[in-house]
Parts: C-alpha cells; sequence; structure tokens
C-alpha cells in the first residue's frame, strides 16, 4: 500500500520496525502448517501481484495490497507472507528498498492482522460477510496510511507535509479495497467458509509442526 523507499526514513525507525518485524515474521512462521502452506504462498502471490501496479506519491506510492484479506485468511501468518512479496518485488523490480523492509512489512502487515482480531470471530458466527469483508479492507487499507505517515512523521517534522499527502492519497484506494475484500470473502464465504477459520484456531489450538 505504501512502499517507503530507502534514505528517506529516520535511523531509529529503520531499525525499530525492524526489529518489531523479525518478531513479528518468526510468530507468523511459528503458525504455517501442512493446512496453511498452501494458502500462505496462493495469498503471497495475490499480494505481490496486486500491488506491482504503482501510482507515485511524494515519497511513497499508492497501489491495492489486500492486507485486509490476507489478515482475515492468513492470520499472522500474514505478516511473512507479506515479507516475502514486499523482498521479491524490491529485489526484482526495486520497489520500496532493503533498508526499509521491516518497516514496510509492519505497515501494511499489522493492520491486516487488526482486521482478523476484529472481523474473524463474527465471520465464523455467520455476521455478514460482505459487511465485515468491506470494513477489513477500508479499514486495513485505512491503517497502512495512518501507519506510514507516522513512520514518515517520525522521522522529522520535514516529512510532514508528505505523511499528509499520503493519507489524502489513499482515500480512493480505501473504497476500492472495500469492495474487492468485500466480494473476496463473500466468495469464501459461500464456497469455502473453513477458510476464513484459519485465523481464529491460531488462538484456540496449538500450531501443528511438522
Amino acid at each position: 500500500m505504501a512502499h517507503l523507499v530507502d534514505g528517506v526514513l529516520s535511523a531509529p525507525v529503520l531499525v525499530g520496525g525492524s526489529a518489531v518485524a523479525a518478531a513479528a515474521i518468526a510468530y507468523g512462521l511459528r503458525q504455517i502448517d501442512g493446512e496453511r502452506l498452501p494458502y500462505v504462498g496462493l495469498m503471497s502471490a495475490a499480494f505481490f501481484v496486486a500491488s506491482l501496479v504503482h501510482v507515485p506519491v511524494g515519497p511513497s506510492n499508492v497501489h491495492l495490497i489486500l492486507n485486509g484479506l490476507l489478515g482475515i485468511v492468513l492470520g499472522w501468518a500474514a505478516v511473512p507472507a507479506i515479507f516475502v512479496g514486499l523482498l521479491l518485488q524490491a529485489v526484482f523490480f526495486g520497489f520500496g528498498g532493503i533498508t526499509v523492509l521491516g518497516v514496510n512489512t509492519l505497515i501494511m502487515a499489522l493492520p491486516g492482522m487488526v482486521c482478523a482480531l476484529a472481523f474473524a470471530r463474527p465471520l465464523r458466527r455467520g455476521c455478514s460477510p460482505v459487511l465485515l469483508g468491506a470494513a477489513s479492507g477500508a479499514l486495513a487499507v485505512a491503517g497502512t496510511a495512518l501507519t506510514a505517515g507516522a513512520a514518515l512523521a517520525l522521522s522529522g517534522a520535514e516529512f510532514l507535509p508528505a505523511a499528509k499527502l499520503v493519507l489524502a492519497a489513499h482515500l480512493p484506494v480505501i473504497a476500492v479495497e472495500a469492495v474487492i475484500t468485500a466480494t473476496v470473502v463473500a466468495f469464501l464465504h459461500r464456497v469455502k467458509p473453513e477458510v476464513l477459520s484459519l485465523p481464529l484456531r491460531l488462538t484456540e489450538e496449538r500450531p501443528r509442526h511438522a
């Protein structure tokens, strides 16, 4: 959603973000077992493809991310899934950068995790998949824009105008992601509802390891 580029963020933000991202990735990897692995690969590929089309906005850019959908389907496993997609984009296409990889992972993955914690259980209880999907898509994008803006603002007062621009530029994307996520969640709820229960199982049972 918001690929911040190398050379923009301050050292404390880069170091702190990388440390938190490493811990989140490690925890997410522990949640991946044989049942979840195909979904992790599929959703990581969807993220990779959806976020390849970029519209530059100041030091960042606007693109689809699907982090609300990844959160609902994968739970904590969305963090390593997004990390892999970002790493491949940085290496092969030069999007974002290596030094900001940890911060970009947090910017995109953590809002999706918040949506998973908020909406996975109501989905399993039969609440409207369209409304919950739309809310997840919209809130995840809004959370990503806010987190990206905060990272810029924490790096220096000179980045405050850019942070405000990032927030404003993502308003149309919020609506688009709400529609896409609502459509996909409603489809999964109808044809394969067990997929939407995967994040809940992470807190209800110990992960299985080979």
